[in-house]
């Protein structure tokens, strides 16, 4: 940009603790076009004076000096007439974190202004995406949770296509024989409904049904998917503009479970089976017919146990109470006994555990179920240890039931846990053999052939990448409907183990998704975690050295390649998190506003003491997502941390390009420290693989550093949650600490 405009706000003790008549005189000299100050920028009169100065004396973009960028957004840049805008938290940042009227206060907010200054002179306007946008969902999978999400999407006024496999829709529950208790009084199973679901479906007028149906091949992006489906009677093509994927879960194999049932006995049956019973009004053992005086239900049947399902499925327990409440309806003569670990009957389910128990016919035994034998006189007997009768326990039994646990109706887990692993080999293998072995591989399991069910023509597979379980891979934490493929978002039980209330609750949230996901496109906005961003990112094509790494690290299949190799875009799929310009070692990649040369030029702009002054400069590449946030509470709280760190947030960690951290070297910095949201199963990075990727490219940076004798101490990455903002200013000050204890960076002064 060529004319940038200062705004400096006196307000929040900013005033009190900087000199701001200097920082806007460093402004000046910086270059800006000019300079204004208000003592309560964001309230009215501040709002009005920007806008007047803005009238009065155009410019290209503004630089507000004052709270951090998470504060205020909409109110500061409404007043800014559409002005790209750039901030310094000198609130945060300086004001309240550091000693008031003190020289290296000074200091940090000057060269907050003039890092300010110099990003925004690399800022341009973004160009909004005007690409036509189709209204239809699409939603895979006709059981309760797609049914509910088709409703819903109707419900909010948009087209829907429902395509099922089998003939009906239902799903499994279908012929369930009632159902866990969802509303008042609580405490006893409720009827059966799907039926009446599925009546609502067909007599909607927006929402049309293909059953018998399956997914030939999906190609496009939200707002713009083109679905092939295949039936009976031939194949169609219809366009999409977001899709709920709802292909629910189907019950672990109870023939697995070997150890459990040596003898193979028929009359160890699982849950299934049991209702199915149940709906029959009958209750038969499967050896001979019989009825059974004493029906023995197994908890956590494969469940929790590292050689079948290492998850609980959430739903198994609140199963056997309903099913128990039902044999002593229907059969009063049978006594039921539950054998348990633990009973996991979370909220309103606590009331149905309560009144099973409290009715009285039903025997709680906990302990460990060793194995179901047969006895000799056509029963069975349970072994059970660590039971409260204490070890060898045997409890006799007519029918054994075992309560097993859910499996994800998504592709193959086993076929893309072994790509995943191939990919990871074919990146990082030790040799170039075993690089050309894995990618081999890859080639040849990228399709998962039989398992496809989206066919999905992205490069990176045609279906969800899912986690070690099954179950499709996204931030669970904070965005548990997105996926790892835009616009195309998981419900019901093939999102996570869950029961049918849950599962018509979650179809809500999905279908709110897409629908919100359509409309962002119309809007050419990006989805979460930066909803509303309207810059996609540009790749200068001919430096591009067909390298793939962008295409292959990308989390979320936003590129394609041609037959060279070269990455092709579909912006509406991108999530803006810039982890393909961190991979591009070209440089190649940028966006309008967060770019390579924007983020260098901040480094760049900050004005590095000489090695005699004693005062290092630490350079902090924040991710905004988690550790800016931690930061900026830390601040809030008034904390304090030392005053040679300059905290630059980025997108994600992900996007820190290496050439960040050589500038820095070269400049004179004395360290760099970069810190960033946890990544794992467990605590998610909000771009999934940001964290991750990072820390493996530093491994590349430290050796870097060994061999032009840099200590590779200078840099460090460090994972943080948002709500440890307790630590990130004790992990500021202890690094900095090191760096003082080493010798200055030999290149400073260069």
């Amino acid at each position: 940009m060529e004319r940038i405009g200062v705004v400096l706000c006196s307000g929040c003790d900013i005033g009190k603790a900087v000199d701001l008549e200097a920082v806007g005189g460093v402004a000046g000299e910086e270059g800006a076009a000019w300079v204004v100050s208000h003592h309560a920028l964001c309230e009215p009169e501040g709002l009005e004076t920007v806008r007047r100065r803005l009238e009065e004396d155009a410019v290209d973009g503004l630089l507000l000096g004052a709270c951090s960028q998470r504060c205020r957004a909409d109110v500061l840049c409404d007043a800014c007439l559409g002005v790209p805008v750039e901030r310094a938290a000198l609130r945060e940042h300086v004001a309240w974190s550091h000693a008031p009227l003190d020289e290296d206060t000074q200091a940090l907010a000057e060269d907050l202004v003039r890092m300010g200054l110099a990003r925004a002179a690399t800022v341009r306007p973004p160009e909004v995406l005007d690409e036509p946008v189709e209204d239809t969902v699409l939603v895979v999978g006709g059981g309760l949770a797609g049914m509910q999400a088709a409703l819903a999407a109707s419900a909010l006024g948009k087209p829907v296509v429902l395509v099922e496999a089998r003939e009906a829709l239902g799903g499994f529950l279908r012929e369930v024989p009632g159902l866990p208790p969802h509303r008042p009084p609580w405490d006893v199973p409720v009827p059966n409904t799907v039926g009446d679901v599925v009546r609502q479906v067909l007599d909607d007028p927006r929402i049309r049904v293909i059953t018998g149906a399956n997914l030939e091949r999906i190609s496009g992006q939200p707002g713009q998917f083109e679905v092939h489906v295949g039936t009976g009677d031939g194949s169609e093509t219809f366009r999409a503009g977001a899709i709920v994927q709802a292909t629910g879960a189907e019950p672990y194999d109870v023939s697995r479970l070997e150890a459990l049932n040596p003898d193979r006995s028929p009359d160890v049956i699982g849950s299934v089976e049991l209702d199915a019973m149940l709906a029959s009004g009958e209750l038969r053992r499967p050896s001979d017919g019989a009825t059974p005086r004493r029906v023995v239900f197994v908890q956590c049947a494969g469940s929790r146990d590292p050689d079948h399902l290492p998850y609980c499925s959430s739903e198994c327990c609140a199963t056997t109470l309903r099913q128990a409440a039902r044999l002593r309806q229907d059969f009063p003569e049978v006594e039921p006994v539950v054998l348990y670990r633990d009973l996991r009957t979370p909220g309103t389910l606590e009331h149905l555990y309560q009144a099973v128990q409290e009715e009285g016919g039903t025997l709680f035994l906990r302990g460990e179920v060793e194995a179901v034998h047969a006895n000799g006189n056509g029963s069975l007997q349970v072994g059970l240890a660590e039971s409260l009768l204490g070890d060898g326990v045997a409890v006799p039994a007519d029918l054994v039931v075992l309560a097993v646990g859910m499996v994800p109706h998504s592709a193959d887990g086993e076929a893309i846990r072994m790509l995943n692993d191939a990919r990871e080999r074919a990146e990082h293998g030790e040799s170039e053999t075993q690089r050309a072995e894995a990618r081999e591989l890859v080639e040849n399991l990228a399709s998962h052939e039989g398992t496809e069910i989206l066919h999905l023509t992205y490069r990176q597979g045609p279906d969800l990448p899912v986690l070690q379980y099954g179950f499709p891979d996204s931030h669970y934490i904070c965005f548990p409907y997105e996926t790892r493929r835009t616009g195309i978002y998981a419900a019901g039980t093939v999102r996570a183990p869950m029961g049918p209330a849950e599962a018509a609750e979650d179809a809500w949230g999905a279908a709110l998704k897409a629908v919100q996901c359509i409309e962002a496109a119309r809007r050419g906005e990006a989805v979460h975690p930066r909803s509303g961003d309207l810059g996609v990112p540009d790749f200068f094509l001919q430096r591009c050295t067909q390298c793939k790494r962008c295409t292959e690290e990308c989390p979320f299949g936003t590129l394609d390649e041609d037959e060279k190799g070269t990455p092709m875009l579909n912006p509406l799929r991108c999530r803006h998190c810039g982890i393909c310009m961190g991979a591009c070692p070209e440089r190649i990649v940028s966006f309008p506003d967060y770019s390579v040369d924007g983020i260098a030029s901040m480094i760049k702009a900050v004005e590095v003491p000489d090695e005699d002054e004693e005062k290092p400069r630490i350079l902090a590449l924040l991710c905004e997502n988690d550790a800016l946030p931690a930061l900026d509470t830390a601040a809030a709280l008034r904390t304090g941390w030392n005053p040679w760190v300059r905290v630059v947030p980025v997108r994600c960690l992900g996007s820190v390009n290496i050439v960040w951290i050589a500038d820095a070297l070269s400049r004179g910095f004395d360290g760099v420290i970069l810190i960033g949201c946890r990544y794992g199963d467990d605590t998610q990075c909000h771009y999934v693989r940001g964290s991750e990727l990072a820390n493996r490219r530093l491994e590349n940076v430290q050796e870097t550093l060994e061999r032009l004798s840099l200590e590779p101490e200078r840099i460090r990455l460090v994972e943080l949650a948002h709500n440890e903002f307790h630590r990130i200013p004790e992990l500021l000050d202890e690094f900095a600490g090191e760096i003082e204890e080493m010798d200055p960076n030999p290149y400073k002064g260069f």
